[in-house]
């Protein structure tokens, strides 16, 4: 069996059920490589992101 993307993108904590199926399926595509860095630049943005933010400030990924 292949890389999973999406589950790779689950396992790092994404919510990536959140999103519509078309952008469930871009996701899905990526791989391994693409993957740890998109995961990489989240945990980065993460680091420097307030302690309480509202949901509406940002778009989950």
């Amino acid at each position: 069996m292949g890389f999973d993307a999406l589950s790779a993108l689950r396992a790092s904590g994404q919510w990536v059920d959140l999103l519509s199926t078309r952008q469930r399926d871009v996701l899905g595509r990526l791989t391994e490589e693409e993957v740890e860095i998109l995961v990489r630049v989240k945990r980065m943005l993460d680091e420097v992101a307030p302690d309480v933010q509202g949901h509406h400030e940002f778009k989950v990924l």
